[in-house]
């Protein structure tokens, strides 16, 4: 099977990684890709939201299956264009995607369907004063986000009000994030671990879970600062038992299939159902149409049977083989440019790669990296510039060998979280 995956980022990395070590899959392409992706797969120049673009490549390269990474080209409608041509998709149509492209709309299909989620309000940009009013009746802890896109940072959590109000007057206004912001969602503040699900969904109204995973969104250590597209992330949960997975799927994932199903979306892919795990039980925050990145980075590592074979059955509507996966833990430490996620310093040389590709168990996928025509070696071109992944025995070993590895890398102004899974460790029996 010859495969397309489609991206640039650190979750496309994880995935050529992953598709390159299955049985089912003789060779992996990306479109367009990074310096990482080149070490187990052949990047193509592509812009991937562009569907005639994506078809033409998929058509040149006889390509059996296309594997969409990020959000964007979803909500673009590629999946729409491969699918009426016969080429196997994973992911979801351009109907399905709606559910990460619109908040609004996701919060209108959960209401409809009966998934437990925070209360909520949606508001448009003539409607500052109704959003500015309907702060005041939250009791302390606030949640504004924008409808649209916003590359995972067009979120505010805080218990500041006037830093609420601020999010609004910038949203609504365009200010902050443009068009993404003119219509927002605020939700009440919801308290408790997080939980993030990914779902292998093949357009039936049943899901097959991956293995649990949780990630760290803000900045900074103990959760502080503003929310980014993630700082890190860990498998397994401690905290997560087959009763909890259970729980979710058939009181979340499974209703939103079949509410789906209903208005005539026929969803496959991977549904990424992101949990509060809340006193009063599991609330959904977000879904999510594609792999969570960093939570993908430490996700496909811990797959032990065929993710080819996997996603391939997704796309054509038939999953029949069991997913297993290694016993082993992993943890994910993403490294940043300085000055992320508001204004990253990017085109700073990255020294110290080979040192952390050799620390045993670890494996450093690239997120925001680039080459140079005219220097050696590899440069920082994002606000996430690598996700170092360390596997072991335990959550413990796991992420020793990530902080180990992350230890050995260098350039100005490097960042990262130096508490990824620290209390996991403590609870891990």
């Amino acid at each position: 099977m010859r495969v397309l995956v489609l991206g640039g980022g650190g979750r496309e990395h994880a995935l050529a990684w992953g598709l390159a070590r299955s049985d089912s899959v003789d060779e992996v392409f990306v479109g367009p890709g990074n310096p990482g992706t080149s070490s187990v797969a052949t990047n193509i120049a592509l812009d991937a939201v562009n569907p005639e673009a994506v078809l033409q490549v998929a058509r040149e390269k006889a390509i059996d299956l296309v594997v969409i990474g990020p959000e964007a080209p979803l909500v673009a409608g590629v999946a729409d264009v491969l699918r009426s041509e016969g080429i196997a998709t994973f992911g979801p149509n351009a109907d399905g995607a709606r559910l990460e492209g619109s908040k609004a709309w996701m919060k209108e299909v959960l209401a409809s369907a009966g998934v437990p989620t925070a209360m909520h309000a949606t508001f448009g940009a003539g409607e500052e004063d109704q959003a500015l009013r309907y702060l005041e009746t939250m009791e302390g802890f606030y949640v504004v986000k924008t409808d649209g896109l916003a590359a995972g940072k067009g979120v505010v959590v805080t218990e500041s009000i006037d830093e609420a109000r601020d999010a609004v007057r910038s949203y609504l206004s365009g200010d902050a994030f443009g068009d993404a912001g003119r219509t927002l969602v605020i939700e009440e503040g919801l308290t408790g671990p997080e939980l993030s699900l990914l779902v292998l969904c093949d357009g039936s109204l049943q899901g097959v879970a991956l293995a649990p995973a949780q990630d760290f969104k803000r900045i900074g250590a103990g959760d502080t600062g503003p929310n980014t597209g993630g700082m890190g992330a860990y498998s397994p949960v401690p905290f997560v038992d087959d009763q909890i997975i259970e729980s979710v799927m058939s009181g979340s994932v499974a209703l939103t299939l079949a509410e789906l199903k209903r208005r005539d979306i026929e969803y496959r892919g991977v549904l990424y159902a992101g949990i509060m795990m809340t006193p009063q039980g599991p609330k959904m925050l977000e879904y999510n149409v594609r792999f969570g990145d960093p939570e993908c980075e430490v996700v496909v590592p811990r797959i032990a049977s065929d993710l080819g074979v996997h996603l391939y059955e997704a796309a054509t509507s038939r999953m029949t083989t069991k997913v297993e996966f290694t016993t082993d833990s992993a943890v994910t430490v993403v490294v940043a440019a300085e000055g992320y996620p508001a204004s990253p310093r990017t085109g700073d040389r990255i020294e110290g790669l080979a040192e952390a590709n050799a620390v045993e168990g670890v494996t450093v996928f690239h997120a925001g990296t680039r080459s140079s025509d005219n220097a050696e070696g590899i440069f920082t071109s994002g606000g996430r510039v690598l996700a170092v992944t360390g596997c072991g025995a335990s959550i413990k070993e796991a992420r020793s060998r990530a902080y180990q590895a992350v230890g050995y890398l260098d350039w100005p102004g490097i960042t990262f979280r130096p508490d990824i899974a620290a209390n996991a460790v403590a609870e891990e029996v």
